[in-house]
This record gives structure tokens, sequence and C-alpha cells, in this order.
């Protein structure tokens, strides 16, 4: 006897194979694909899946829900698009291993403006003891990775220099660890201190041991590097070069202003591959890129922590040195609106410009957003329009790209795409636009980026698979969240099961919570 049967469904398998009919028993959160006549199948529950899509869940590459989703582990945002897995410690910003508690608090702070800082359900210093807390608390299933910045942080403290031999084999060791507690590779943010302050060298060396243990190399360039055009992803390239690591380039898109096209930055990636290099990367389908407020500072105002950086923020003299070198992380200060406000006076400054406040509070932007910086205690978050529309069918669309989402969970204005990602492409790119074809759209989210992390039962619809599905509308499926009204619903997915358990049932939240942490070189149990 099955536990559920889904029937009538076309059936895309997540291979990029044409689209078959069948039906999807589930029996102790494992598939079975069954052919022909099923009626004479017992089943606990059956779903009608009529006219609709049947899928494996959908997995993001790329999300910042490794704190914030303990406030809301229903995670309605993401589970509606038809995610059922998702990466988290990204950017070299992760939260474990942290040695010190002082250490984590002072790196949440830092980081409040990307992650958020809520209530957490306990306390941990160990990777092991952080993916513990997932397991059948969540609506999604969790993949890790270690970001660097924590690594730095154990050895080396907050000051911006080079790792010393010790140290290095300090990280390397800690890294190692972290691995093997079930981490799925090393994360680098590397415009986000104290991370930032690692040169080449230095994650080429963290990189050999992620390549000696079968992770990979998951990477937010520096994109204020040479050219800060195609010199940022060609760093990116010889850390893969000189380690061995499969690289993955995250958030992949060209950048508003860039000084050349998207064909010449394609061209690097699909060029390592020729030379032998194992690199892939993931991208969104929205021009509005979104980050904490605090990146657009330079090095040295964060040399030594957040204390240091709050002493900065506050010195005039240090103020008028800011006002020389911030500029905006978009073509115009216009362009970049503000959200995460949390003081009850801050609040009519939700969604506005940069321009905007700085003329509302009569200052300086500089001194407008150091004011509002200490007053939020860093927490502040932005979106900018700060990618180029034009060309980002060329990345979402192209053989060796996946679908990460970037979400971010903070305030009243996230961007769109924390809602949107999945069923934008589906609906836009796939259906409106014909960019690509629904089975490798599909394939994009869901077998290639099991195949890239490694997971072993997850990503297809296959005997013996774990049972992540998705059951949608394709006439239907669509994504109505915008700039100004961004925490709409996905439209058009209907059930969203994970491990076998539904989440989304009638385009509804069951409230159930079977996700749980996946672990590298792992079955999921």
């Amino acid at each position: 006897m099955f536990d559920l049967i889904i029937k009538n469904g076309l059936i895309i398998d997540g291979t990029g194979n044409p689209a078959f009919s069948a039906s999807i028993g589930v029996r102790a959160e494992t598939i079975t694909i069954l052919r022909g006549d099923t009626s004479g199948l017992e089943a606990a529950r059956v779903i009608d899946a009529r006219g609709r899509v049947v899928c494996p869940g959908f997995i993001d590459f790329h999300s910042h829900s490794g704190l914030m989703i303990f406030a809301d582990p229903k995670h309605e945002a993401k589970v509606r698009q038809g995610v059922t897995t998702e990466v988290i410690g990204v950017d070299g910003n992760s939260y474990a291993p942290f040695l010190r508690p002082e250490d984590f608090d002072r790196f949440a702070e830092l980081n409040s403006g990307l992650d958020g800082w809520p209530e957490l359900p306990a306390r941990w210093s160990k990777v092991a003891e952080y993916l513990d807390l997932f397991d059948r608390k969540v609506a999604v299933n969790i993949v890790y990775l270690v970001g660097n910045s924590p690594l730095r942080i154990a050895t080396l403290g907050w000051q911006n220099r080079p790792a010393g031999p010790k140290e290095l084999a300090d990280m390397r060791a800690l890294l190692r660890e972290c691995l093997e507690e079930g981490a799925f590779g090393l994360s680098t943010g590397l415009d986000y201190p104290p991370g930032s302050y690692a040169e080449t060298a230095e994650l080429i060396e963290l990189s050999r041991e992620v390549a000696r243990l079968g992770g990979i190399y998951h990477t937010h360039v520096r994109y204020w590097l040479g050219d800060r055009y195609l010199d940022p992803f060609k760093e990116a390239l010889d850390i893969g070069r000189g380690s061995g690591a499969p690289v993955h380039i995250t958030h992949f898109y060209l950048r508003v202003g860039s000084p050349g096209g998207a064909d010449r930055l394609l061209g690097l990636v699909e060029a390592g591959r020729k030379e032998g290099l194992d690199v892939t990367f993931d991208s969104y389908p929205y021009i509005y890129s979104s980050t904490r407020l605090l990146i657009i500072f330079p090095a040295w105002a964060h040399d030594g922590g957040p204390e240091r950086l709050k002493a900065v923020l506050a010195d005039p003299e240090a103020r008028r040195k800011l006002r020389e070198e911030v500029r905006p992380r978009a073509p115009s200060w216009q362009e970049m609106w503000l959200t995460n406000f949390r003081r009850p006076e801050n609040h009519r400054f939700e969604g506005k410009s940069v321009a905007e406040v700085a003329e509302m509070m009569g200052k300086p932007v500089v001194d407008a957003l150091c004011d509002l910086l200490l007053s939020e205690n860093l927490g502040l978050n932005y979106v900018s329009a700060g990618v180029d529309g034009p060309s980002l069918p060329k990345f979402i669309c192209h053989p060796l790209s996946m679908v990460g989402s970037d979400s971010i969970f903070l305030g009243q204005y996230p961007s769109p795409r924390t809602y949107g990602t999945f069923p934008l492409i589906l609906g836009s790119f796939v259906r409106e636009e014909r960019w690509l074809r629904l089975e490798e759209a599909i394939r994009k989210m869901t077998s290639f980026p099991a195949q890239r992390l490694g997971l072993p039962d997850r990503g297809l619809l296959r005997d013996g698979f774990k049972a992540d599905i998705v059951i949608f509308d394709p006439a239907k499926v669509s994504a109505p969240a915008t700039r100004t009204e961004p925490k709409q619903f996905a439209q058009g997915i209907d059930y969203v099961i994970v491990n076998g358990v539904p989440v989304i049932e009638d385009g509804r939240h069951t409230g159930a919570l079977p996700g749980r942490a996946l672990r590298r070189g792992r079955a999921s149990t």
C-alpha cells in the first residue's frame, strides 16, 4: 500500500528528456514510477494531477535563510515557489563554526542587513550542532556551505592581514572538520569583510582541502578587482585551476555600466570548461539585486570588526574620507531603495531610495547612511536596479547555468526574487518568451543542481529517490511579485511535497515541517 499516489499528471522527471504520462507512488518518503493502470493499487491518499506537470522539487542554489528560517519555519515565500531544498551559508557568511560565542554575536550583528538576526532556538558552535536544528523543524531541506569568514575569524580575528602558515593550517583543519560533519563545500563573498581580506593564494589552499574531500567552491566574486568586469571571474577560475576544486560562480550576471557585454563573461566560463576546469554558475531572472547596506563602505572602515566599523561611521573625520570614496552600487542613489528599518522613528524611510532618504533627513548621502546604520545596529538592507536586464536570458538559458534566487527575507520591500524566481522562469522564460523548453528549465532547477552538489537521491523522479515533488499548472504558473509589491506568493503551484509530506496543498500551506539538513556524502535518512 502506498501513502500517496499522484495520477493523471504529465511527468517531467528532471533529466531534460521529454515529458511522459505515468503515475507516481510514494511510500515511506520514496518514489515509485507507476506505468499503466493503477486502479488496483491501494493508497492512503490519491492526488489527481490532470492538466498539471509533476516534477522533482526545485533546488535553490543561493538563499539567505540560514537564520531567518528559524523565525519563519513554514518558509512560505520559497516553498510556494516549489523549492524543496536550498543552499545556505553563501557569500562567505555562514554561522558555523564559531569557537567563541561573542564572535558569533559580532558576526550576526555585522551581517544582520543580509541574513537578519532573529531569536534563535538554541546556540551552537559546530556545523553538526547547527545542522541538527533543521531536522523536522523547517519546511524545506537544507544544504550547508562553510563560509570563509568564520574560518578567518576563528584563526586571524577581524583584522585585514594575510594568513600565516600556522593560521592557514588551522583554517584548513577547521574546514576539514566542517566538511566531515556534512558541509558541502566552501563559500566566499569577496566583497564582504572579513572574508574578503583573503588573498587568492589563501583561497587556493582552502579549496585544495575542499577538492580532497569532494566538495565545491561556491563564490561571490571580488567585484572591485582589476577591470571590475572580467578580472573578478578570472580570479575564481584561477582558484579552481590552482586547487582542483569544482568552481561554482553564484549570481552570475552582467552589471549595469559594465565596460563589456555578457558574451565575454560567458566566454570566460566556456573557455574554462574547454581547458578542463569544472565550473558552473547560477543566475536569477530579475534586474533587482540586494544585499546589506554596509557593502558600500571600503575595507578600511571594516578593519577590526563591527565595533571599529561603528566608530568609523560616527567619526567626523572618517566621514569626510567616506564622502570622497563611497559610491552607489547602482546607476545612481535614486536606484537604491532601503529596507529593514526596525526603529519606529525610521519606518518612514522604508522602501524609499537613498536619494529620497538623504533629502528627507536634510543631510549628505554618506552622513544620512552613517546615522541610519548606527541607529539600526548596522542592520539595513537595500535593493537596487543593478542588473542588465536585456542580457538576462543569456545567463538563465546557458547550458552551464542553474537557478539561485539569492533570496533575502528582510524588511517590507525585499527584492521580488525572494518570492518569484522559479515561477518567473517557468511562466515568462518558458511559456511566454519560449527561451527555454520546459523540460530543460526543470532540469536546471532539479537534477543539475543535485548532480553539482552530489545529492545521491534527489533531483529526479526515479524509483527509490526521495519524494520531493512539485505539481503545477504550466498555463498559470507565474510570479506576481514586483519591486513595490514584492511580498506576493507564486501562482499556479498547487502541491509541494517534501520528503513525502505535502507542505503546499491546493495552493495553501499545510503547516507541515518535514525538511531536514542534508549532509555531504550521505544518502538521506
